[in-house]
């Protein structure tokens, strides 16, 4: 009997070990898609399945961009500025980027990719993105004055190329650009599986700024949706073929106006409440209404277990949303 006791000791000892290193092995893997302004009263009330799919293993909150009003850190609603707010974990007032025509962004600040492979620079980056300069001017690809840090791969560029997409008066291929840019980062995530990773997609805000608060917008949202769903299904292949530990984080960079919903830039309530979404389960308390833009950075650093070191982590305008 107490052979046995030992046998069986021993086969559970071997058991939990095998799943505790399965575990420890799981290598960790991170994606943030910005799926461009759509305000949360609006993203509440639209049937979106795969977000839904994804909020109900990890969670969904109200956030809010633009800083402090009236402080020193209010930035305005836009696009551009957004995703800087994003990138960088900090607000206008440090990364210096006020509107879409991006003129001097201050690269002090570093972004995540940079942060990133300061770290480890055996990580493979890669950018999906609707708006080329995204690549070329918020992250700086290549830039010396940005640490001369380069993007694993590039997926960007199209709105250029007048040929294979040209220009429609209801800017349709913008919409042709965001499917284009889905399916590749889909295919691109199964074949390879980046371990840092950013979509953007930018038809809703174009929709939006035509349309405003409409059929047309709602629309636009749930084909997002199935955009989303496409790498959602991609790495959820990639976790069960690989057994690698993926956070997804999805989010919208400014709301709309209270009036038409055609515009935004403004400090008004609906201008600045956003939202995320996100499958991880290791939520802290960090994540509800107050949570913001800022604060992505820091939680993809803790799930891919990146520390941010000084001088970085004290310019940080952000907080980790996920563990401890």
């Amino acid at each position: 009997m107490d052979q046995l006791i030992k046998g069986l000791s021993l086969c559970l000892f071997l058991i939990t070990s095998t799943s505790s290193m399965a575990i420890q092995a799981a290598t960790p893997k991170a994606i943030f898609i910005i799926v461009d302004g759509i305000p949360a009263d609006v993203i509440e009330k639209v049937n979106t399945p795969n977000l839904d799919a994804i909020a109900s293993v990890g969670g969904y909150t109200r956030a809010y961009t633009g800083g402090e009003i009236g402080g020193q850190t209010e930035s305005p609603t836009i696009s551009a500025v957004g995703y800087m707010n994003l990138i960088t974990g900090t607000w206008a007032n440090k990364h210096n980027v006020w509107s879409n025509k991006v003129r001097k962004p201050d690269y002090q600040y570093w972004d995540i990719f940079r942060i990133a492979r300061a770290h480890n620079p055996q990580l493979h980056t890669a950018l999906f993105s609707t708006w080329e300069d995204n690549r070329t001017k918020l992250i700086g690809n290549g830039l010396p004055q940005a640490g001369g840090n380069k993007l694993s791969y590039a997926f960007d560029g199209f709105e250029n190329d007048t040929d294979r997409f040209p220009h429609d008066e209801y800017y349709r291929y913008i919409e042709k650009i965001d499917d284009l840019v889905a399916q590749e980062a889909a295919r691109y995530i199964t074949d390879k599986g980046p371990d840092l990773s950013w979509v953007y997609l930018e038809y809703t805000d174009t929709v939006a700024h035509g349309y405003g608060d409409s059929d047309e917008f709602t629309s636009a949202i749930q084909r997002a949706d199935a955009r989303v769903g496409k790498i959602w299904k991609a790495i959820l292949q990639r976790e069960k073929n690989f057994g690698e530990d993926w956070l997804v984080v999805i989010t919208t960079d400014h709301g709309r106006d209270s009036e038409t919903g055609k515009d935004h830039g403004g400090q008004s309530q609906r201008e600045r409440t956003i939202w995320v979404t996100t499958n991880s389960r290791d939520l802290n308390t960090n994540f509800g209404e107050r949570t913001a833009i800022v604060d992505i950075l820091p939680s993809i650093a803790t799930h891919m277990h990146i520390p941010i070191n000084e001088p970085i982590k004290s310019q940080l305008d952000g907080r980790s949303f996920i563990g401890d």
